[in-house]
């Protein structure tokens, strides 16, 4: 053989024992160990039980252990770093919440390029958050709220805490109405409820799941939701974008993410297991019961989202100088 062939014919052979352990990671996937679903929120949130719900579906589905594990902090980006700094074989991923699209604009010094070092797996869903009042309130309307804002009237809103999407949806909303608004921010969910319930604050703005049993008690009532599309749970709730902001469309959403180094069929296949797993009606039913509309689809349609999400809120967290608490 002549030595140039030779020499071609070594390095073919190099490459193709260097992409043998890839082929086998690859090639049995998932059966070498348990798969961790990491949940970036605490124990008993919506993002917690979105994370149980999958792993034991998943775990049926695979014949392998899904375990979930909580690694909280930092919006969510605690939990995140740890999914891509894992060894990248398509055994860890992450459960995160609509603060991944607010962190790379709001965390000064991000452990990692959202874009470049992250491959979302899934969109699993999203939901409305619900702007309410306390029942006896002057606001019977969104547009009572509306000319209050106009008028100068200073009209304060509560959120579950500083940069969350309720808190840059409100800033959002006030810019484009030329409204002005002043922000309460509380320590989540439960607080902000209790201030608006007792007429404290006069505005919550707070996901569906957080602010519904208030509206069934008749102790809230609704004004608007943030999506483009009314709400399931709320069918006779105004959108925002009917109620004079065109276009407007402020979702909260679940997602699963891995590594950007995690080999594309594994990511394609855990996509499809949880499109699966998305059409059991048991399944189905307990997510729809976070107050989620159910998207699945490709991890390509995952990432234009997502990048969306991204692009939007830190254009509002620049224009209104939004700093984390």
């Amino acid at each position: 053989m002549n030595p140039s062939r030779r020499i071609f014919a070594g390095l073919a052979l190099l490459l193709a024992c260097a992409a043998l352990p890839l082929q086998a990671q690859t090639g049995d996937w998932p059966k070498r160990q348990p798969i961790r679903l990491v949940a970036v929120f605490p124990p008993g949130g919506s993002v917690d039980q979105v994370a149980r719900i999958l792993a034991l579906q998943l775990t049926q589905q695979l014949g392998q252990t899904v375990i979930v594990e909580n690694k909280v902090g930092a919006s969510g980006s605690i939990g995140t770093h740890a999914v891509v700094t894992a060894p990248p074989d398509g055994y860890t991923y992450a459960v995160v919440f609509d603060t991944h699209g607010v962190n790379p604009s709001l965390i000064p010094n991000l452990p990692y390029d959202t874009r470049r070092d992250i491959a979302p797996v899934i969109l699993i869903g999203t939901a409305p958050m619900v702007i309410a009042t306390q029942a006896g309130s002057e606001y019977k309307t969104f547009a009572d709220v509306v000319a209050a804002a106009k008028a100068k009237k200073n009209v304060n809103f509560g959120t579950v805490g500083s940069g969350s999407l309720g808190h840059l949806a409100m800033a959002l909303l006030a810019k484009n109405g030329g409204l002005e608004m002043t922000h309460v921010p509380y320590k989540g969910g439960g607080p902000l409820m209790q201030d608006a319930v007792a007429g404290h604050v006069p505005l919550s703005i707070a996901t569906i799941v957080v602010t519904k049993p208030h509206i069934d008690s008749k102790r809230l009532r609704p004004l608007a939701v943030t999506t483009s599309k009314r709400a399931p749970d709320l069918p006779e709730v105004p959108t925002i974008a009917e109620s004079g902001f065109a276009g407007f469309d402020a979702p909260a959403w679940w997602g699963v993410l891995t590594s950007a180094k995690v080999p594309p069929e594994i990511v394609r296949r855990m996509n499809e297991e949880i499109n699966k797993a998305l059409q059991v009606p048991e399944i189905a039913g307990k997510l729809r019961g976070q107050g989620m509309t159910l998207v699945g689809g490709t991890p390509e349609a995952a990432t234009a989202f997502i990048d969306k999400q991204i692009d939007t809120w830190a254009q509002v967290v620049k224009e209104n100088n939004i700093k984390p608490e």
